[in-house]
């Protein structure tokens, strides 16, 4: 079956960096698009940003445009969010999901959780 697994969430303080990796397993990996979701508590699901299936294409939300980079290595199935200069409003938890052409997103990981301290 697919799975999606999160990792390197952590504690950090403002201004500090984290890359979150995403591994996938059980699809064709190179297929799907590839998104970082994150929810705050009370706060609704948002998408951070996504990467088409060769990584030509991203996007940002503009909370992040700047900070944060979406990456992907196919040969690995895995995909990467390098999270830079982080604030403390940037605390959530963050997700992983997979989408295939012309469909929404299908597959969710676990979620990892990012705190940011000032």
């Amino acid at each position: 079956q697919v799975q999606l697994v999160e990792s390197g969430g952590g504690l950090v303080q403002a201004g500090d960096s984290l890359r979150l990796s995403c591994a996938a397993s059980g699809l064709s990996f190179s297929s799907y698009r590839m998104g970082w979701f994150r929810q705050a508590p009370e706060n609704e699901r948002e998408l951070v940003a996504q990467i088409t299936w060769g990584g030509e294409t991203t996007y940002y939300a503009d909370s992040v445009k700047g900070r944060f980079t979406i990456s992907r290595d196919n040969a690995k199935n895995t995909m990467y969010l390098q999270m830079n200069s982080l604030k403390i409003e940037d605390t959530a938890v963050y997700y992983c999901a997979a989408a295939r052409v012309a469909r929404g997103y299908e597959y969710w990981g676990q979620g990892t959780q990012v705190t940011v301290s000032s």
